[in-house]
């Protein structure tokens, strides 16, 4: 039996171990000096007062032993009492500042859920993440990458783990069951073709282990969306194609930078889709609009099925299953 209570002392942590130690002297020494000296220290918390008292080097002169044993009995305590306080006080304080740097290096797992796990930094996720952190009620983010040593956003709202977004102890740090949704980035210091397989072959990682969390996916190569949507993807991003449409438009407008300048109004906005109300099925695209726009929505388009009509005529019915396009 004191075999085994020995094991699971030693099997407790090293701050646990020094506490207990130094309660069980402190416990000792007060009984003692209360034995010993009962007419100095009526009881035996006063014993243990100024043993604590003593230890921490604290001696506020309220309670002083008066016989020689007394005084052999303190001189001890300071010996061995003050030795287990320091421990203690520099154990917990060198595991705080290993906790934080584990913290800050990525080294801890998250806890939590409802987040967004955003792989990869660069210039988009940065900007990114900058909008989601400085809204009204931001969501937690986890921010995973293997380039980084330290969490580069200091934020509470950040989580940083330090590793390759395709490796499952990676992965399962950030909780992934409990994520809302997954932003994979696309490395563009890779070649392209390099940069999509790394994409996927994260996607597959998460889709392995969760399938059922929303991921979207950046993609540089036209060819490689099919191979995305393979993997699972729940939205693709081509970010190549998406550049091409505004130099395109730029080239055609006079230099006047018309859609960059519409695009960075509605950068603040949120475009969101919705299932369309019982009550609203039957009426027509602009009665719709209308109505929206009075509680502060712009109607911009239908998705019906895979068909996605932006701007239908006015006479557009609204069918059921149709989801709304909208930004507020």
């Amino acid at each position: 039996m004191p075999n085994r209570v020995y094991i699971s002392f030693l099997r407790m942590p090293l701050l646990v171990r020094i506490l207990l130690i130094a309660l069980l002297v402190f416990l000792t020494f007060g009984i003692t000096i209360h034995l010993l000296e009962p007419e100095t220290f009526p009881t035996i918390f006063d014993g243990i007062w100024w043993a604590i008292i003593t230890a921490s080097t604290v001696g506020y002169g309220d309670y002083v032993p008066q016989s020689l044993m007394g005084r052999l009995t303190a001189l001890f305590l300071i010996l061995l009492g003050v030795g287990f306080v320091s421990s203690y006080f520099g154990t917990l304080a060198a595991a705080a500042v290993t906790k934080q740097d584990a913290f800050s290096e990525g080294r801890i797992p998250f806890k939590g859920e409802s987040h967004i796990i955003i792989i990869g930094w660069n210039e988009r996720s940065k900007e990114l993440i900058s909008k989601l952190t400085n809204i009204n009620f931001p969501q937690m983010i986890v921010l995973i990458d293997e380039t980084l040593e330290s969490n580069p956003v200091k934020s509470k709202f950040v989580h940083f783990i330090q590793g390759k977004g395709h490796v499952d102890e990676t992965i399962l740090k950030s909780d992934i069951e409990k994520a809302e949704k997954v932003l994979i980035t696309a490395d563009r210091g890779n070649d392209e073709l390099q940069a999509d397989m790394n994409s996927i072959l994260t996607l597959l990682t998460i889709k392995g282990l969760c399938s059922k969390v929303k991921c979207i996916v950046e993609i540089l190569t036209a060819e490689q969306v099919i191979n995305a949507m393979r993997a699972g993807a729940d939205e693709v991003i081509q970010s190549n194609k998406l550049t091409s449409v505004f130099m395109v438009n730029s080239l055609h407008s006079n230099g006047d930078g018309l859609l960059s300048s519409v695009i960075h109004q509605l950068q603040e906005s949120r475009l969101s889709s919705s299932k369309v109300m019982e009550t609203d099925i039957g009426k027509t695209f602009m009665e719709l609009c209308q109505e929206l726009l009075g509680k502060g929505f712009l109607l911009i388009g239908i998705k019906r099925g895979e068909d996605t009509m932006l701007n239908p005529s006015h006479s557009f019915k609204i069918e059921e299953n149709d989801q709304l396009l909208t930004f507020k």
